[in-house]
């Protein structure tokens, strides 16, 4: 069985602060539901997550979040810090599922493909997923929804172009020792160019030749990180679908009452 962090302390001061004016982007109502009530939902529907630490905002998810399963913590003043705070606060395991509050369409059939996938790679301190173009393209098909409104980061490398996810299954004995390097990764996460430059002028090269393959740009940050990475393609678009603009918000509550009518 697997923990699970979900973090949910974001102060809605951003590009979503004109869409609702509650205190954190994961409060943000989606069909009368908060935005981080969707991921925690599949999080306890997955059959290998056990308990949730949500690190957010406790007064105003008291109501929604109060099964015994759930525990809520107050959260400090970045990412990193509750990632602290939540590692700190969750009933230790092997590992840990950090997930973010901002990807409503996870369902649990994808939380379990990830584990099924990371299963086999039990060397590993990290694990990320990361989701093809195709299967974006695939997936928005699917629902008959332009891809003109699909806005995506992605990364061009020598075997295919890819964009992250936003849960990391990690070894919580490993991130006291990465916490220092890895927060420049955090701040240039959205950036492909940006994360390049933080691998050296030689990778940065490399990369915009697209001559770098995903198994070398996972050896480079492990290396960078002193952790053992692996990366595992999903085939579930849901774990990199965030919402961190009105657009984004727009799409996923689309999707979610076209999901609804199915």
């Amino acid at each position: 069985m697997v923990n699970a962090v979900v973090l949910a302390g974001r102060t809605n001061n951003g590009k979503l602060k004109n869409c609702s004016p509650v205190s954190h982007e994961a409060i943000i109502p989606i069909a009368e539901k908060p935005m981080v009530l969707y991921v925690v939902e599949a999080l306890l529907n997955a059959p290998r997550v056990n308990q949730v630490v949500v690190v957010g905002p406790k007064k105003e998810l008291a109501d929604y979040l109060n099964t015994n399963r759930i525990s809520l913590v107050s959260a400090g003043q970045d990412m990193l810090e509750n990632v602290q705070i939540g590692l700190a606060s969750c009933p230790k395991t092997r590992y840990i599922l950090i997930v973010t509050s901002d990807i409503p369409l996870l369902t649990a059939a994808a939380v379990e493909d990830f584990f099924n996938q990371c299963e086999g790679l039990s060397y590993a301190d990290l694990f990320y997923p990361v989701i093809s173009r195709e299967a974006i393209k695939n997936y928005f098909t699917a629902l008959n929804i332009p891809l003109s409104r699909v806005h995506r980061t992605y990364v061009n490398l020598k075997d295919g172009v890819f964009t992250g996810g936003n849960l990391v299954l990690l070894n919580p004995a490993v991130f006291s020792r990465c916490l220092e390097k890895g927060l420049p990764f955090v701040e240039a996460r959205k950036s492909p160019l940006k994360l390049s430059r933080l691998l050296g002028a030689g990778f940065l090269w490399r990369f915009l030749l697209r001559q770098v393959t995903l198994a070398e740009a996972t050896q480079q940050v492990s290396q960078l990180l002193n952790i053992k990475g692996a990366v595992i393609k999903s085939s579930f678009p849901e774990v990199g679908i965030d919402v961190d603009k009105p657009a984004d918000l727009t799409l996923v509550r689309e999707i979610l009452t076209l999901k609804k009518k199915l």
